[in-house]
């Protein structure tokens, strides 16, 4: 609650009148100071009544890509009993103040507004709450309380389509690295027979010892794993140049992930700041920003100690070039490296042979840079 500047002149005027009336002995000035203090505090007694309104908001739809569109209903009902007069309402979208008018609503009744979210960037566009402001009949106080939850919207990177994923490493027994496009399988272990099971997968010869149907489990050894490192170091992306590398790298992370997923290839999403899993892949690339504290170094080490596939894509800005060096390294543990790298001034060359180098200006150009690699 605060005085607005006519509230702090007629206080003031107040104060005054009431100094002078008593000094002076004027009963008239008097009288005036008194009714201006009066009329302040009924200013004040107006704009503490609290309005009986819940507030709901639904997303349609609360995840979007980038220059989707995205609507926001937002629906407020006067739940007093004494009905409301019209009220000053803004609601708070991202950055950007939407205004909603609240004009007598009576008591039982609700009103619906809707707007568009922008979602031109990337990023969760928090959403709410709806701030009512109550002011009295003069102008004199003013009011603002919040009202509902806060909801948020998902803003993901584009996604490219890709064909192209790459290959299986198979691992032999012998040693030797073999890319099998088909896949092998082999043995993995045994369980419990399920309702619904094939009996033809039935090893007979351990139900006959145990006593119990059980069943052989398969696992198909070319099978890629692709793990895909997202370089979110502030160093990695040039401040003139934040908002394109950095976008453009999510987008190409969003398109690979994608890729792999409707393949039904076994994906991870690392960020070099930390941080890793295989759920919620769009989410957590909306929620990507740059840091400060981000060490490539540590992330290799992880990886390398994780082992988490046989395919590592690492997508980095003109900032990143220089260290291709640490991510050759992983040829070890990841015989298949790929490199992305955005918003290069020219072309960047291999630090380590068999290293695929891709130098893009934007995530369509990483597109069809990567369709066009032959070894998939």
């Amino acid at each position: 609650m605060r005085l607005t500047p006519r509230g702090v002149g007629l206080l003031a005027s107040a104060a005054a009148l009431l100094a002078a009336g008593f000094w002076f002995g004027y009963p008239e000035l008097t009288m005036l100071g008194s009714a201006a203090a009066i009329a302040t505090g009924c200013a004040f007694a107006h704009a503490a009544w609290r309005p009986g309104l819940s507030v709901s908001r639904v997303a349609d739809p609360d995840r979007v890509a980038r220059g989707e569109p995205a609507t926001m209903t937002l629906t407020v009902r006067n739940s007093g009993r004494l009905p409301s007069a019209s009220l000053i309402a803004e609601d708070r979208c991202g950055a950007r103040p939407v205004p909603v008018p609240l004009l007598r609503l009576r008591p039982g009744h609700d009103t619906t507004v809707s707007y568009p979210v922008p979602t031109h960037r990337r990023g969760v566009i928090p959403v709410g709450p709806l701030r009512v402001t109550r002011r009295d009949a003069l102008g004199l106080v003013s009011l603002a309380r919040a009202h509902g939850e806060t909801a948020k919207v998902w803003v993901h990177p584009r996604i490219h389509h890709l064909t192209a994923v790459p290959a299986g490493v198979a691992r032999s027994l012998d040693g030797r690295l073999d890319r099998v496009p088909h896949g092998t399988i082999t043995f993995d272990s045994l369980r419990e027979y399920v309702v619904g099971d094939e009996l033809r997968r039935v090893h007979w010869r351990t139900s006959a010892k145990v006593g119990e149907l059980m069943v052989r489990e398969d696992l198909d050894t070319s099978l890629p794993q692709l793990v895909v490192l997202l370089d979110d170091r502030a160093s990695a992306h040039p401040r003139e140049s934040v908002d394109e590398t950095f976008e453009s790298a999510c987008e190409a992370a969003a398109s690979v992930v994608a890729a792999a997923v409707r393949e039904d290839v076994p994906v991870t999403l690392q960020m070099v700041s930390g941080g890793g899993g295989t759920a919620d892949f769009l989410d957590r690339l909306a929620e990507a920003e740059l840091h400060r504290d981000g060490d490539l170094h540590t992330a290799t080490n992880r990886l390398r100690q994780q082992r988490l596939g046989d395919t590592l894509v690492y997508l980095t800005g003109p900032g990143g070039g220089a260290d291709l060096g640490l991510i050759g390294a992983l040829r070890g543990s990841y015989p298949a490296v790929v490199v992305g790298v955005f918003g290069s001034d020219g072309p960047t060359s291999a630090a380590v042979d068999g290293m695929i180098v891709l130098d893009a200006k934007d995530g369509a150009a990483f597109a069809a840079e990567w369709e066009g690699v032959e070894r998939w």
